[in-house]
């Protein structure tokens, strides 16, 4: 199996393969590539309606020539936590940003996403991302507020109170998707002011009708999904295993008796 960096000829042989609406792991079968390299690559250079390939190639070869400007011969990577692999880990944080972009993400906001989810400590201070990242605190900023608007970021202070620090834990997650719910009824609600402003017996009132009720059906499914999601996050598996009967005999029934 070829490893390396892609070549140009096969970064055309990625966009074709798009083009014939190919999935990523027949891609990557016809170069003799990891499905993961044809993903990632896809997912960094505009994703699978906007990949180009020369496009690509070029912005490659400037992220390996500011690389090799910022980091000395002799520079070693930083030693990482637990024994882990650093390129592995830098590839992953790559291929996060990348899905994470593809889901809507801007790319600044999703590194930031990416650190606060793989980072042991559970959360960041802005000057964390701001060396992390190596970019302006101005964006480390911008990003925040935009992950907190999406409920996807909660702020808290340190221990003494100083220093500010970002947080995306199980709650967040929970917190953000009942918040997507939530905008879904509030599209919903609106989209019925539409079916009394045009007429309940127009084509378009029936087209608002049905996408106001297609979405309170998913706000529904998300928010009862979401609730059971986070209360078995929340037990521990001691809770579920604490107290196990020694055989069926003391089982209690639903009256609450053994039988």
């Amino acid at each position: 199996m070829p490893g390396g960096r892609l070549t140009r000829q096969e970064r055309q042989q990625i966009a074709l393969g798009l083009a014939d609406d190919l999935s990523y792991a027949e891609i990557a079968r016809r170069l003799d590539r990891p499905t993961s390299t044809v993903t990632r690559e896809v997912l960094r250079n505009g994703g699978p309606t906007g990949y180009r390939a020369e496009v690509a190639h070029r912005a490659t070869e400037r992220r390996a020539h500011r690389s090799r400007q910022a980091t000395p011969r002799d520079a070693q990577p930083a030693p990482q936590a637990h024994g882990r692999d650093a390129a592995a880990v830098a590839d992953f944080e790559e291929s996060l940003t990348g899905v994470l972009m593809a889901s809507g993400l801007p790319r600044m906001t999703a590194r930031v996403l990416t650190c606060l989810f793989t980072t042991d400590a559970g959360s960041v201070t802005a000057a964390e991302l701001v060396q992390r990242l190596q970019v302006s605190p101005a964006s480390v900023s911008k990003a925040i507020t935009f992950l907190e608007s999406q409920g996807l970021v909660r702020r808290e202070r340190d221990e003494g109170g100083r220093r500010e620090r970002y947080v995306a834990d199980n709650d967040v997650w929970y917190q953000s998707t009942i918040a997507s719910a939530r905008a879904n009824d509030q599209l919903a609600a609106t989209a019925r002011e539409g079916v009394v402003v045009l007429g309940a017996s127009t084509p378009a009132a029936a087209r608002l009708e049905n996408i106001a009720r297609f979405l309170d059906f998913i706000s529904e499914s998300i928010v009862r999904a979401a609730e059971q999601a986070r209360e078995v996050l929340h037990t521990g598996p001691a809770t579920a295993t604490s107290a196990p009967p020694d055989d069926g005999s003391d089982v209690a029934g639903p009256d609450g008796r053994t039988g």
